[in-house]
Formats: C-alpha cells, structure tokens, sequence
C-alpha cells in the first residue's frame, strides 16, 4: 500500500481568504459570524451568518469564466489553485495528468444560480434562463471546473454526503492513492449556500440558531447552544503518493494514516443517540492510524452548536477512544468562528487539523461559557494552546447519517 502525504493547501473561509490569514485568525480566536449582508433580512427570523468577505473571484478566474460558474464554484477554483501553487504540482509537467485527480464536492450545489434563473423564469418567462444554468447549478461542476483548470485527468469524484461531504472526498482521494490508482488528487469541498430560500428552508427545519448576538450564537460543547451559524467558503488539499512527493522535493504538512466512513442508518437529520455509527467511523480511523498509548491528540470535532449533535459526538469519542484517551485529547470546533461551512467544512477543517500537528498549536471554540455536563471533555475554550500533538483527527457528520473522520500523522 502506498503512503499519501498533504503537500498543499488552499482555503476561502469566513476568517480569511487564504491559508495563512485563515490559520492566524484560528489561533487567534477570530469569529467570522456577522449580519447577512447577501439579502434583506427583514422577515427572516435568522439575521446572522459566517459570509466570505472580500472574495474577488477575477483574483483566480477572468470574467467570461467568472460569468459562467456558481460562487460555490469559484469559491473551489480559488481554494484549488492555491493549493496546487503550494504544492508545486503541473501536470504534464512533474505529475502525469492521467495520474491527477480531483475529488471535490458540495453539500448544496448552485444554489445562488438556481435562485437567479427561478426569479427569471418567474418574472421574463422560460425564453430568458441563461443557457449556462444547468452546469452552473449541478454539484459536480466545482470538480470539473477544477479538473479542467488543471488538466487533471485523472479519477474524478464528486462527492455529495450533506455535512461530511469533504471528509469524504478527501477520505475517498486517500484511498485511491493508497491503493494506486493516483499520484496525487486535489480534494476538498465548497459551498455558497447563504441565500434566502436556504436560509428559510434551514430555519424551518429547526437547525439554525436565531440568536441574532455573533459573539455567542456559535457555541459548540456549552450549555447555551441552540443551533448552527450557516456559513460559506472552501477548503482544498493535495493528497499526493509519498515517494512522487519526495522525489520532486515537495514540502509535507502532514501524513494521512487513517479515514473512517458509516452512516447512522437511524434519522433524516438527526444523529443516532447511542452513536454507534459516528463513534465506528472515528474507530476505523484511528484503527487504521496505529493509535498508540504515547500519541498526544487533536480532535478538531464536527461541533455544530446544535443539542444534538454536541452530546452524541462527545459520545462518540468516548466510545471510539475509551474514556481516558478521550479525556486526554485536545478538542476543539472551530465552526464556533467559521459557522458551519456545510459541504466545504471537512476541507476547511482538515487543514486546521493539518496546521494544529504542523505548528503544535490547537485553535480555540470560542465563546465557551456555561459547561454541559454532557459535554465533559476538554474542548480547548476560548483560548489556543501549545501543544506537541501527534495525532490530528477530524470528523464530520452529515444529514442523511453520514459519517466521516479523517486522521493524520505529524510529519517529521
């Protein structure tokens, strides 16, 4: 079998539009959850949201391509193409483009263009949907856009599981490497899903939290949490075959071991209270990754900020680790600054995992205050702290009883 390593990274988050502003608002607590500014809010009961903020996407895409692709899209190209300019990649050039691939999805899809051309059909009839609407709108095409920037032609999937979307692209690009059916694949996720219609269906589904107060609306683990903060952007990674990295002299953040995969088989939305399926999922991965007894861990947490979901992955982890290496580990969500990024947050909180093992930091969850004696672990409140962490695991759990954890070595 072979080894895969992280040799790039890219992000579009609502704490930064790139790896390093993203990583330094991280550790320095930064919350990205403000006012939504993509439409009036006057008759919505939810008035906040974690938004991208300045994002030019004519940085990365010139404006007949910008024209025809979705913001989750452009989000993916941007998120992309930093991390193939970090890691070095060129097909054709140092990597065989049949032996690159692309595994990049999205919770949602084109949901800003499924809402533009609905109001056109609406208002001007069907003579006036723009030719475009169709690969503008469907989930694949941040993948295809991606693969077409960067001659990647080799194997392709787009992954759509709700909320551990990215979890699994990158999971499922793991394994393709490591059973050699690529040298390295751009994976990850995107989103754009602050829109009306989303923001609606979401509120009357009873997930999002009304709180209309930023700084305490996002509050993983604690006691006062009654909800997620929606939020928005994309994170991208190269997986890439150990020996092709070393022979081309490429920087390695970090080394992927172990990837966990099941579904809860219990509820549409709910997670299964006796987390069986999400704490087999974290178990396969830290399995795979040869857990042992000296490994310090990072656990950066799917924590939502919602009752549910908070209690039974705090299960989760007691279960798949045993209750003192739980109690050991460091936790932390960092969706309490990012709000929760959907199909984009796996990608985006791998690389947080990646960069806790790289600089032997844990970021914080901010806006920690009042315990939940469900919620008895250490989850790194309000403040980061140095670490010298061996082993990062990163979960996701999805609508639909989908679960994800991805684990990774510190590289030395």
């Amino acid at each position: 079998m072979n080894r895969v390593v992280v040799t790039g990274l890219g992000v579009i988050s609502p704490v930064g539009n790139d790896v390093a502003a993203f990583w330094q608002s991280l550790i320095e607590g930064k919350c990205g959850i403000g006012p939504i500014t993509a439409f009036d809010t006057t008759e919505y009961k939810v008035k906040i949201a974690a938004e991208v903020k300045d994002f030019d996407p004519l940085q990365y895409l010139d404006k007949a391509e910008a024209r025809k692709q979705d913001r989750f899209s452009q989000f993916a190209v941007a998120a992309a193409s930093q991390a193939m300019a970090d890691s070095g990649l060129e097909s054709g050039n140092n990597i065989d483009s049949f032996r690159l691939g692309v595994y990049i999805g999205t919770g949602t899809g084109g949901m800003h263009s499924f809402l533009t051309e609905s109001a056109k059909l609406l208002e001007k009839g069907p003579s006036r949907t723009s030719p475009f609407f169709i690969p503008m709108m469907i989930g694949n095409m941040a993948a295809g856009n991606v693969a077409l920037r960067f001659h990647a032609q080799g194997p392709s999937l787009p992954v759509m599981t709700a909320c551990a979307t990215s979890t699994n692209a990158i999971g499922e690009a793991y394994r393709a490497i490591k059973h050699g059916y690529a040298d390295a694949v751009i994976a990850g996720g995107a989103e754009a899903t602050i829109v009306s219609l989303a923001v609606s269906g979401f509120t009357n589904c009873m997930a999002l939290t009304q709180n209309p107060d930023p700084t305490c609306a996002s509050v993983p683990f604690d006691k006062r949490r009654n909800g997620f903060v929606m939020g928005e952007g994309a994170g991208v990674i190269i997986l890439e075959e150990y020996e092709h990295a070393v022979a081309r002299g490429a920087r390695i953040y970090a080394e992927v071991c172990g990837y966990g995969n099941t579904n809860d088989a219990h509820h549409m939305t709910a997670p299964d209270p006796d987390a069986k399926g999400s704490s087999r999922a974290i178990q396969m991965a830290v399995e795979e990754a040869g857990l042992t007894d000296t490994d310090q861990i990072y656990i950066n947490a799917h924590g939502t900020s919602t009752p549910l979901n908070d209690k039974t992955e705090t299960k989760a982890i007691k279960l798949a680790l045993g209750e003192e290496t739980a109690r050991k580990a460091h936790i932390s969500s960092t969706k309490s600054m990012t709000g929760h990024m959907l199909g984009a947050a796996g990608g985006v909180e791998a690389i947080a995992t990646v960069l806790a093992l790289k600089y032997s930091i844990i970021p914080p969850t901010i806006g920690y205050a009042e315990p939940d004696p469900d919620c008895d672990l250490d989850y790194t409140p309000n403040h980061a702290v140095k670490a010298d962490v061996t082993l990062g695991i990163s979960t996701s759990l999805g609508f639909g009883g989908h679960n994800g954890c991805l684990a990774f070595r510190k590289f030395e």
